[in-house]
C-alpha cells in the first residue's frame, strides 16, 4: 500500500511517468506526403503520440507492447456525414411513430460502436432528433463506446422541406412546426433556429438546401431557402463557431448555399459545371456520400422496401452521384470524406473509399480526404495524421491500402485517443 502511494505520488509530481504503449509496425503511412514507411514504433502515452521511431521497439518491463508488424498503420478516420441515429429498413417510416426516445438512444450506441470498429474515430452527424447530442456526451464520458462525435442535432428545413420532421404524417399530426423544431421561413427563424441548436448542445449546423430522397415529398431536389436565408444562419453560425453543412442534390439549391456562405455541399448529385466553379472560388467542399446513392438506389428495387415516392427518387438521383463526384474531383473542387451512413449501414463506411477510388479519386487522395482534410474542416489541428504531438487516434489493416483498396473496409485494429477498442 505504501508502495502504491508513492508511485502515485511520484506520477502526480512528474517524476515518473504511467505506462506508455509501444505499437510496433510492420508499414505506416505517412498521409501527409503519401510516402508509406516501414518498420516503425508509435510511442502513445496519456491519448496522444510521444513519438515515433525507427525499428520495433519494446520500452522498459511496465509498458505495454502491441505487435501490428504484419500490418499497415493509418490515422484513425473521420467521416462527415452520418446520422447515427437510425439505420434503413423497411418499418423505418413507421419508427417515428412508435419508437420511444429511449429506444433510439439504445438503438444509437450498437450504430456508434459499428462506426468505431470499423476505424472512424470521428465522425459528424448531420441530424436527428437530438439523441445525437446526449449520445455524443455519452461518449466523451466513456459510458459508451463509439467515435467522436460532432452533431448537428436536429437539422434545419423549411416548412414542407427534406427534414421538416411532420413530412407524411396526417393533417392533424403536421401542426405548424418552428425554429424551435427546426423549420425555417424567414432570416428570423433562421437565426433563431441556430441559437436553438446552440442553446441544445450542438456543434455545427445542418440545413436542407433542396428536397431530398428519403423524405415523404414530391421533390427531391427543388431549392427549398432563399439566399437571405441561408445568409442569416450561416452569418449566426459563424458567431458562435459553428461549421456549416447543406445537403443538397439540385444545383440551384447549391448554388444559394455556396453565395449564402454554407462550408460543405453534402451530396451534390446534379451539380452544374458552373456551380462546381463557384465552389473552388469559395473554397466550399463537397461531400460526395456515394453509398447513400449506391444504397437508396438499391433499396428501390426491392419490393415495398421504400415508399412508393421514394423510390422513385431513389432510382432518379441515387446512381448519378458517382460521375458528378468524378466530374468535380477531376475540376479541382475541394473533396470531404462522408458516406451518410444510416442510409447505408452503419460499420460499412470504408466502401466509400473504394466508391471514390473507382470514380477516379487516387486512394492517397481519398484518405486524406478521411484525415487531414476533414480534421482541418472541423478545426482539430492535432487529429488526423500520425505525428508526435497528435491525438493517438490509430488503426490498422491487414494489406497496403495503396494498393489494394479494399483493405480500408477491413480494420482490425483501432485505438482512440490512446485506447484501444479493437485488436
Amino acid at each position: 500500500m505504501k508502495n502504491l502511494l508513492l508511485f502515485l505520488f511520484l506520477l502526480a509530481v512528474g517524476i515518473v511517468s504511467a505506462q506508455d504503449t509501444y505499437i510496433q509496425c510492420g508499414k505506416v503511412l505517412d498521409v501527409e506526403s503519401g510516402k508509406m514507411l516501414s518498420e516503425k514504433t508509435i510511442v502513445v502515452s496519456g491519448g496522444k503520440i510521444k513519438s515515433i521511431v525507427n525499428g520495433y521497439v519494446s520500452g522498459t518491463e511496465g509498458d505495454k507492447v502491441i505487435d501490428l508488424r504484419s500490418k499497415t498503420i493509418l490515422p484513425g478516420f473521420i467521416d462527415m456525414h452520418v446520422h447515427i441515429e437510425s439505420e434503413s429498413s423497411p418499418s423505418r417510416y413507421l419508427e417515428r411513430f412508435t419508437m420511444n426516445e429511449a429506444d433510439v438512444a439504445l438503438q444509437s450506441t450498437i450504430y456508434a460502436k459499428r462506426t468505431l470498429m470499423a476505424g472512424f474515430t470521428t465522425v459528424r452527424d448531420l441530424g436527428g432528433s437530438g439523441v445525437n447530442i446526449s449520445l455524443r456526451n455519452a461518449i466523451n464520458k466513456g459510458t459508451v463506446v463509439g467515435p467522436r462525435i460532432f452533431t448537428a442535432g436536429k437539422s434545419l428545413a423549411s416548412t414542407g422541406g427534406h427534414a421538416d420532421p411532420t413530412n407524411g404524417t396526417r393533417k392533424d399530426l403536421m401542426g405548424d412546426p418552428g425554429p424551435k423544431e427546426g423549420v425555417v421561413n424567414s432570416p428570423e427563424d433562421g437565426r433563431k433556429a441556430v441559437r436553438q441548436r446552440y442553446k441544445e448542445g450542438a456543434d455545427v449546423i445542418k440545413i436542407t438546401a433542396t428536397g431530398g430522397v428519403l423524405s415523404v415529398a414530391k421533390s427531391g431536389q427543388n431549392p427549398q431557402f432563399t439566399i437571405e436565408e441561408i445568409k442569416a444562419i450561416t452569418e449566426t453560425a459563424d458567431d458562435y463557431g459553428m461549421l456549416t453543412a447543406a445537403h443538397a442534390h439540385g444545383d440551384e439549391g447549391m448554388r444559394r448555399a455556396i453565395l449564402g456562405g454554407i462550408k460543405t455541399i453534402e451530396h451534390g448529385t446534379l451539380m452544374s459545371e458552373e456551380t462546381m466553379d463557384l465552389m473552388i472560388e469559395h473554397n466550399t467542399y463537397m461531400v460526395p456520400t456515394i453509398s447513400a446513392g449506391q444504397e437508396a438506389a438499391r433499396l428501390a428495387k426491392i419490393p415495398n422496401y421504400l415508399p412508393a415516392v421514394v423510390a422513385k427518387k431513389a432510382l432518379e438521383i441515387g446512381p448519378k452521384l458517382n460521375a458528378t463526384f468524378a466530374k468535380a474531383y477531376k475540376k479541382g473542387v475541394n473533396i470531404a470524406f462522408g458516406t451518410d451512413s444510416g442510409v447505408s449501414p452503419h460499420g460499412d463506411n470504408g466502401k466509400e473509399f473504394v466508391y471514390m477510388h473507382k470514380a477516379g479519386m487516387p486512394v492517397i487522395d481519398a484518405i486524406r480526404s478521411a484525415t487531414i482534410t476533414n480534421a482541418k474542416l472541423l478545426g482539430l489541428d492535432k487529429l488526423g495524421q500520425l505525428k508526435e504531438g497528435y491525438v493517438a487516434d490509430i488503426v490498422a489493416v491487414n494489406d497496403n491500402p495503396l494498393k489494394k483498396v479494399e483493405a480500408l473496409t477491413d480494420v482490425v485494429f483501432v485505438m482512440k485517443e490512446g485506447v484501444v477498442y479493437k485488436q
